[in-house]
């Protein structure tokens, strides 16, 4: 029996139409074996958090360049969360100026990525977090 890949889901949310970096990302983590899921471009906390549920994803990717990180990040945690999503990691990339970082972290997001981070860190980072499924 093979291993189970693990299920990512890349979501904007917000109003940043910037989706070039999600695109980079969705595309390494496919090409590294994992299920991904792109949700598009203007998501909602809301829509993002109940399309994590529906395609019963092992993390979330939140890609944001706007500047609503401080809002929008802490909500989708909150929303899955409230859906028993425990284990769902959130990971954010993009522009995060770095006093952000430890609050991001304090409201539960597992990891944050800079401009500048390679793909294999991220790889390497959903590999070595991800719970096993049983």
């Amino acid at each position: 029996m093979s291993e189970r890949k693990i299920r990512v889901l890349i979501a904007k949310p917000g109003l940043d139409g910037h989706d070039r970096g999600a695109k980079v990302i969705a595309r390494a983590l496919r090409d590294a074996g994992m299920e991904v899921i792109y949700t598009g471009l203007r998501q909602t906390p809301e829509m993002i958090a109940a399309a994590a549920a529906q395609e019963d994803v092992d993390a979330v990717g939140i890609s944001i360049l706007s500047g609503a990180h401080n809002t929008l990040c802490p909500r989708i945690v909150e929303l899955l969360r409230e859906r028993g999503m425990h284990d769902c990691l959130v990971i954010v990339g993009g522009i995060i100026p770095q006093e952000d970082i430890p609050r991001l972290k304090e409201q539960g997001i597992a990891e944050v990525f800079l401009p500048g981070t390679s793909t294999e860190e991220i790889i390497r980072f959903l590999r070595e977090n991800v719970r096993p499924r049983t």
